[in-house]
């Protein structure tokens, strides 16, 4: 099925409050933090918001639905967000807008060569900034219709999405049988931690990466990252 083709009459497109009306939009991301900004972004917008949490599971997604927008990010579970925009830059027809993302601003380079019309770099919270990423890139036929009332407005995702987040930290932690599950555990805990403004989880999730590119023991490393995780995990947060 065509997303993209469900809301593709002229009543459908955007408008200047809701400039993403009637775009569906793919979002890949493990972090449920990022997700719930996403989610908020979207709605904001006017977009109708679909998730996948792996390449695995987008690969499934898109075998049965062509959205019109997909952003991936470029640290996934099971590989290298990179490889799913080469494929989908390179498949016929294409998806109209293809954006990476990462909390690592290095990535920028890796997702455009892959084929990328563009990349956020995270935290992505400003109204602006994401409708912008997505209309600069859009085909004339579906912009929106009139004057756009630009907004400098930020999203706050709910907090217990980060739990969700330390919860599935945990979980990688506890299963890791091999350094490429520190790998992936280093750069979704940093993305996660410069998502919420957690200065301590940054800095450790930078030394875990570090320790592991130079060889390094990792048992004092992971053991710090876990107590970390436990004592955000433990806090009371107020519902």
């Amino acid at each position: 099925m065509d997303d993209s083709d469900l809301f593709a009459s002229a009543s459908r497109l955007g408008n200047g409050r809701r400039p993403l009306l009637g775009l569906t939009i793919l979002v890949v991301e493990d972090s449920r933090y990022a997700c719930e900004a996403m989610r908020l972004l979207c709605l904001r917008s006017g977009a109708r918001i679909r998730r996948a949490d792996s390449l695995k599971s987008a690969r499934r997604h898109l075998q049965v639905y062509r959205p019109s927008v997909v952003i991936i990010d470029l640290g996934l579970p099971d590989g290298n967000g990179a490889e799913l925009i080469e494929s989908l830059a390179n498949t016929s027809p294409r998806v109209a807008v293809i954006l990476g993302i990462s909390g690592d601003e290095n990535a920028e380079a890796e997702a455009m060569e892959a084929g990328a019309d563009g990349f956020l770099a995270k935290p992505i919270v400003s109204l602006a900034a994401f409708q912008n990423a997505i209309l600069s890139k859009l085909p004339a036929e579906r912009q929106p219709v009139g004057p756009r009332v630009l907004s400098d407005d930020a999203v706050e995702p709910d907090i217990l999405a980060f739990r969700d987040d330390m919860a599935h930290a945990a979980e990688v932690l506890g299963e890791a049988e091999d350094e490429r599950a520190l790998d992936y555990l280093a750069q979704f805990l940093g993305g996660v931690a410069r998502s919420v403004g957690d200065a301590p989880l940054a800095s450790a999730a930078a030394r875990l990466r570090e320790t592991r590119q130079s060889g390094g023991p990792l048992a004092i490393e992971t053991a710090h990252i876990a107590d970390l995780v436990n004592e955000r995990l433990n806090r009371k947060i107020a519902i």
